[in-house]
């Protein structure tokens, strides 16, 4: 691709995500949702569409959706009503999908999204529709065998999906990462998905063009929807790609948006390109029409003011109250609010705990993270309390635990699932009184007047050696209080 810069074209992003809601039976049906199963197991008439079925809302489903899009700032109309979606492919049993078209269940709302690194500034992307609707099968295509087969899995089918559908204003693939990260921590602070883009709970469509300043005038590049991403990351590269190969096009061609119909491409991330699939149809290709085996669903104000007042701090309000409160930088915060509700929980009582909100979030971010990854157990289950860290913490500033003994402290406490004191025990770490620490100093001053005479010709970095030597003797004694009760009494010294 030719090395563009940002003042050749403006981007113009939309993001389409669909959210696997965290229920245990289908949106229209009784059949499990439970990932995984053999294929086919986890079916019935109503999601497989036979003669003389009839399907059932999933309450469950619906308030979910109510509370994702209540989150989302959206507009609740007090009446929504369920539409027939029409297509026909191999994974879709019925020849539609059950959807909502004309009258969602939600618009109009917005989400605010940050960088902490300052690459752009914070901004509100607005939120076009929140609406519900059933997932198709799965095809799964077996070329490697030599076959080039493919078999139907309709497990999915049927499963509640929440459709948010942003306004296009996006200006970077970086801010679509940001919305769709941003996006992804308040599902799963409102506990309405576990987002799991390996396992399909969480998927992303993608819409872009560009806007091009021309001598004559702004023109626009046809729009493009970008299908097959599995992670953020792949959304950010396939943005950025697709915008360079726009632009290319754009120059060979000179066609524009209205000249070109829109068109789906996918992403082979592998080869870091996008490539055609088929021309994107409209709404009219679907023909929509109200759903006559479903009553429309009606909602209260008072069930929307119920629903607003049960959310509970939200990660906009957290990540303030983390900057503003704690004093965290805008990226400690970030690593602690992208842990989820419980993690932040288990920072603030070890803060509130140990004094410190600063050293509360390194032992949180890096050691008790980092066990948390390795033992591949949450927060919820972690070994050591966040009263029994803050504790350690607690002792580590007083001096009554050396910092240089903290995470042998903390290893063991985790390992013996140990209170402090039976930690220290175990350890056989004790304070070291004051004037005990000031005899050895002496003693150790005595034995080493070249060191002495080092530090007195400024070199400081000589009473290193002293630390050690006292280490030596006693494991317990603390580096600092060595360093500054030599330092005391050299200076005091003729």
């Amino acid at each position: 691709m030719t090395n563009l810069t940002a003042t050749d074209y403006e981007i113009i992003i939309g993001l389409e995500v669909h959210v696997q809601l965290k229920t245990r039976t289908k949106l229209f049906c009784r059949c499990s949702t439970e990932f995984g199963q053999p294929p086919n197991t986890q079916v019935c008439p109503v999601c497989l569409g036979l003669p003389g079925s009839l399907p059932v809302m999933n309450r469950r489903a619906f308030e979910l959706g109510l509370k994702t899009a209540v989150a989302l700032h959206c507009t609740i109309p007090p009446f929504t009503k369920w539409d027939r979606k029409n297509y026909y492919y191999p994974d879709l049993p019925k020849g539609y999908q059950i959807s909502q078209y004309d009258l969602p269940m939600s618009h109009s709302g917005w989400l605010e999204i940050s960088d902490p690194k300052g690459e752009f500034p914070t901004k509100r992307v607005g939120i076009i529709r929140a609406h519900l609707e059933e997932d198709a099968g799965k095809s799964m295509h077996d070329e490697a065998a030599g076959r080039s087969d493919s078999r139907i899995d309709l497990n999915r089918t049927g499963t509640p999906l929440l459709e948010i559908v942003s306004e296009p204003d996006m200006r970077s693939p970086r801010e679509a990462r940001a919305y769709l990260t941003e996006l992804k921590l308040l599902l799963e602070f409102l506990e309405v998905s576990d987002c799991n883009m390996q396992e399909g709970s969480l998927r992303v469509d993608a819409n872009i063009n560009l806007h091009v300043p021309t001598a004559t005038g702004k023109i626009e590049t046809p729009i493009v929807e970008i299908k097959n991403m599995n992670s953020f990351r792949a959304v950010e590269r396939a943005l950025t790609y697709e915008a360079e190969r726009q632009y290319v096009a754009w120059r060979e061609t000179g066609k524009t948006k209205g000249q070109v119909p829109k068109t789906t491409r996918g992403w082979d991330d592998q080869r870091m390109v996008t490539f055609g699939q088929r021309q994107k149809e409209e709404s009219s290709d679907y023909r929509y029409f109200p759903d006559p085996d479903l009553l429309p669903v009606t909602v209260k104000p008072e069930t929307v003011d119920a629903v607003r007042s049960s959310l509970g701090e939200l990660p906009a309000s957290t990540r303030q109250a983390l900057e503003t409160e704690h004093q965290l930088s805008a990226y400690d915060a970030d690593v602690i609010l992208n842990q989820g509700r419980a993690f932040v929980a288990y920072f603030r009582e070890v803060a509130a705990e140990c004094g410190d909100a600063k050293q509360a979030c390194n032992w949180a971010t890096q050691e008790v993270l980092r066990s948390c990854n390795e033992s591949g157990i949450g927060i919820s289950a972690f070994p050591v309390s966040a009263t029994s860290l803050g504790k350690l913490l607690s002792a580590v500033r007083e001096g009554t635990v050396p910092s240089s003994r903290a995470k042998e402290v903390f290893a063991t406490m985790l390992r013996d699932r140990s209170t402090v004191a039976e930690a220290l025990v175990h350890l056989g770490i004790q304070a070291v009184d004051r004037s005990e620490l000031e005899t050895l100093c002496r003693q150790l001053l005595g034995e080493n007047p070249r060191i002495v005479a080092d530090v007195k010709a400024g070199k400081a970095q000589a009473a290193g050696a002293l630390v050690g030597q006292a280490k030596r003797r006693n494991p317990n004694v603390n580096p600092n209080d060595i360093r500054e009760i030599c330092a005391r009494l050299i200076a005091e010294m003729p």
